[in-house]
């Protein structure tokens, strides 16, 4: 009997089991469905307010002014440091000093008006203007291999042209390995744009401007880098893979139809030939030849046949191939820029649909996970120090 209640309860305990795994998997579906229902209807709104939206800009343009968000910055560390007294006194000396200042510049506004009045002799009244101080426009060009940043650039370019004058200055800073030879032909034909219209140009390289990166640091009237920062790489480099031979292994034939005798010169899954290596070898040459003309054009005083070897340089040995003018950081050349002048960061965000920025999220994570593996391999390979 006794034997018969153990296996009874075996069983009843067994069938709970099930019910309960039962229960939840018929709960888990429920929510699974509410959730990509949801998703549906998300995915539909989105879709619809963007068709609604499609002639309406596509970005917005976004002016910070450097000169306040330093003076915040020095302020808040004031605030913190110095005594209560000593403090009240300070901003009591600053607020003289600015209302002074203002006081001045009016007064020089006015002269300056009078003047123009009297050399033209007539009764008009003249506005008096504040004389504006000299305006330093920064825009950020971070490069990938496509240059999608082209995108942005045109536009910040385009802003800054409606206000700068020749005696306001442009300062890019470029980080940028490089990558596809139309993508940053364009960027460079950008920075053009400011060399037309006698507007002086600065390049700050922090970290790195190679190939198609100095294709357009090339441009400007005066190239700054830090220390480490690389720069250089004047070549043009391309590789094709080709599986013809495993295809051919398992006697599987490619057909590559084309018109015009170097239409395809090197295929991925076509038999290559000697002659269209050569004709592809051949194109490259000539890439490279613009390239190296392009930059010279821009920067004469290169000696361009020992620096578009496809190397790179750094420090002082960039100053002395004349690759860049100075060595020195954006963040210092931008302080010191703030002294005389006012400095204003030009943004151009592009507005990107909801599904897009979900991509564009896992694609940073997935991103960040890849290049944290490939950080840990390497510093078990390499290290500095």
């Amino acid at each position: 009997m006794g034997s018969l209640q153990i296996v009874y309860r075996h069983l009843t305990s067994e069938s709970l089991v099930a019910a309960f795994f039962a229960d939840y998997a018929l709960f888990f579906l429920k929510v699974f469905t509410f959730v990509i229902a949801i998703i549906i209807v998300v995915f539909a709104v989105v879709m619809a307010s963007g068709k609604g939206r499609s002639g309406r800009p596509q970005g917005e343009l976004e002016v910070r002014h450097l000169n306040e968000t330093l003076e915040t910055m020095g302020e808040s560390l004031k605030q913190t440091l110095m005594e209560p007294v000593a403090l009240k006194e300070s901003l009591k000396k600053q607020k003289s000093e600015e209302k002074a200042k203002h006081k001045a510049a009016k007064k020089a506004a006015k002269l300056a008006a009078k003047a123009a009045k009297k050399q033209r002799g007539d009764g008009e009244t003249v506005v008096a203007e504040e004389p504006r101080k000299k305006a330093v426009y920064v825009i950020d060009f971070d490069g990938d291999i496509r240059a999608s940043a082209v995108s942005s650039l045109r536009q910040e370019i385009t802003a800054v042209l409606t206000s700068a004058t020749p005696t306001d200055e442009v300062v890019v800073k470029v980080e940028s390995g490089g990558g596809m030879v139309t993508s940053y032909g364009l960027a460079a034909s950008q920075l053009d744009r400011l060399r037309e219209q006698k507007i002086p140009l600065t390049i700050c390289v922090d970290k790195v401007a190679a190939s198609g990166g100095y294709m357009m640091a090339c441009v400007a009237d005066k190239i700054l880098a830090a220390r480490f920062a690389v720069v250089g790489s004047i070549g043009v480099v391309a590789q094709i893979p080709n599986i013809h031979r495993l295809l051919k292994q398992y006697n599987i034939d490619v057909e590559l139809l084309t018109a015009g005798k170097y239409k395809r010169t090197l295929t991925v899954l076509g038999e290559n030939t000697e002659e269209g290596r050569q004709k592809f070898i051949e194109d490259i040459e000539k890439i490279h030849e613009q390239f190296k003309t392009y930059v010279q054009e821009h920067r004469p005083q290169l000696d361009i046949d020992t620096v578009a070897t496809g190397e790179v340089w750094s420090g002082d040995a960039a100053v002395e191939a004349n690759l860049i003018d100075s060595i020195c950081t954006s963040d210092e050349y931008l302080v010191n820029a703030c002294k005389d002048a006012d400095v204003y960061e030009v943004r151009y965000r592009v507005k990107k649909p909801l599904m897009e920025k979900f991509g564009v999220g896992a694609q940073g994570v997935i991103d960040g996970v890849l290049f944290r593996w490939f950080d840990r391999l390497m510093r078990s390979r390499f290290d500095i120090g």
